[in-house]
């Protein structure tokens, strides 16, 4: 993609988002404050008997920071009293939830069924980010024909959006998968659904599964941390198939820091190694190059 067509695919998004009135949120300006760590990471840890409310008394005392990201699944559920207990275990340990990546199967791009099951599921996560007071959640991108996958995921996420805007929860979306979350086609569907309720999620390293190349990561990462609203993950490099993918942090901090990006990070790491020692790594680099 030539810089002309980025630059003008960038304008059309950011006009996208003026429609609408922005969501509420008040970001933190401490350095360490707005970092925080994703339990992603931990999932070997917590897959061992610890549960949420464990590991959160473990993230101020052995990370230093304050920001929780809970993965879904490692909720046990997202009934009332659970999300209640759980809220209340983060406050304890002087915690607040920065974004619920969700990663429930969802389908909404075939049938009708299908994506009439899929929305209340997405609509319910919204509902238990309001309990825990997080200003977001994470969805996919919607696999389908690749003629039909941009039209039926603006299709769902307008609606979505609305849902979000109704609770003052932004929907974000992320470069997760290299084989249907590209960012052009991110960026595609924000600038199409035109809420600010729906925006990027940019992850340092993920679309280095596309190339293979910083200069191409560095590119797309341009496109997408101007629609971001609350939160980036990250990480220093990304395992597939025993194969490691490496970025440069300084350059992706400079890249954010130039966008005008005031939210939050959240750390994280890919790789082998105890998960605390190599998160708190990511931390103290954050901390060095956030500026």
């Amino acid at each position: 993609m030539s810089d002309l067509k980025r630059r003008q695919i960038l304008q059309l998004a950011a006009a996208a988002l003026l429609k609408g009135v922005e969501p509420k949120a008040a970001f933190p300006t401490g350095t360490r404050e707005r970092l925080a760590a994703s339990t992603y990471p931990f999932r070997s840890v917590i897959k061992d008997g610890m549960t949420l409310q464990q590991f959160a008394q473990t993230v101020r005392p052995k990370l230093g920071v304050s920001g929780i990201e809970p993965w879904s699944r490692h909720f046990q559920s997202t009934e009332g009293a659970y999300l209640n207990d759980l809220s209340g275990s983060f406050q304890n340990a002087g915690l607040h939830v920065v974004n619920i990546p969700v990663d429930d199967e969802v389908h909404l791009c075939g049938s009708a069924e299908e994506r009439a099951h899929g929305l209340p599921i997405y609509r319910n996560w919204v509902d238990a980010a309001v309990v825990l007071r997080s200003p977001s959640i994470r969805v996919h991108l919607p696999r389908g024909e690749k003629g039909e996958q941009i039209n039926c995921a603006v299709s769902a996420f307008k609606e979505l959006a609305q849902y979000g805007a109704a609770k003052n929860i932004v929907i974000n979306l992320e470069n997760d998968d290299p084989k249907t979350e590209e960012p052009e086609r991110i960026v595609r569907v924000i600038q199409t659904v035109g809420s600010p309720f729906l925006r990027a999620l940019p992850d340092f390293c993920n679309s280095m599964l596309i190339h293979n190349n910083q200069a191409a990561n560095n590119r797309e990462l341009e496109m997408l941390f101007p629609l971001a609203f609350n939160i980036s993950h990250v990480k220093d490099r990304e395992v597939d198939n025993g194969k490691s993918y490496r970025v440069d942090l300084p350059q992706i901090f400079a890249i954010a820091k130039k966008s005008g990006y005031k939210g939050y990070f959240s750390m994280e790491w890919e790789g082998e190694g105890d998960p605390y020692t190599e998160t708190g790594k990511l931390i103290e680099a954050s901390l060095r190059l956030i500026g």
